[in-house]
């Protein structure tokens, strides 16, 4: 895939949320009002580790009633998924730069999501690196409390003890939420015709990719 060339800032400013100060407890006024930030009352989903931007970039061009938040933690991610948002005017698309266990806990609403996503998150085998793991029993919790009624948690993996250990998570933390039918595999139809690149890279290569699904009771 050809790198877009990045856009000057104030084009890419309308799709990006700017963080809060990082001192001090959250005010009331951190708390992201989405109506006021996508200036509709429609749906919102949440994407956490988008990466590259393809599965935002997907949904939000099919699903133009639907709101959705990306959360990236490296910044250059950010920068080039807004470029290609801003290329494609998808104004019901916003990404920001934040450790999604904090966005979750410090800026979203209780009952204010539909559907987060979580899809090929680095695994971090290294005893070293466990505590940047996304997918704990903090992270589980707050999903949980975010969720509206009837919303879910949707996680797409190529490791296989990634997605027992999210399973056994879930069990464990949660009061909530129940798996659900998992999403089903899409057969692309072209190069960009995939839930994200690494999907792309992985089912190229022929490996097994493990999808499942978790519903508020």
């Amino acid at each position: 895939m050809r790198k877009p060339k990045r856009l000057p800032f104030e084009e890419l400013e309308p799709y990006l949320l700017p963080r809060p100060p990082l001192l001090g407890p959250p005010a009331p006024s951190e708390v992201v009002d989405w109506s006021q930030l996508f200036a509709n009352t429609n749906p919102v989903e949440i994407e956490v580790g988008f990466g590259k931007g393809l599965f935002l970039t997907t949904v939000g061009t099919a699903n133009p009633q639907v709101n959705y938040l990306g959360i990236e933690i490296v910044n250059k991610y950010v920068l080039f998924t807004a470029t290609r948002l801003a290329r494609r005017n998808l104004r019901n698309v916003v990404v920001t730069t934040a450790d999604a266990r904090i966005f979750l806990r410090e800026r979203v609403a209780a009952g204010s999501v539909r559907t987060v996503h979580v899809y090929f998150p680095d695994p971090w085998w290294k005893h070293r690196h466990q505590k940047r793991i996304v997918f704990t029993a903090v992270f589980v919790r707050e999903v949980e409390r975010v969720l509206r009624p009837g919303g879910r948690l949707i996680l797409v993996t190529d490791v296989a003890d990634y997605m027992a250990m999210a399973r056994e998570t879930v069990l464990v933390s949660s009061s909530f939420l129940q798996e659900a039918e998992a999403p089903g595999q899409h057969e692309p139809t072209h190069d960009l015709d995939y839930l994200t690149n690494f999907e792309r890279k992985f089912r190229r290569e022929g490996r097994p990719i493990y999808r499942a699904a978790w519903a508020t009771r």
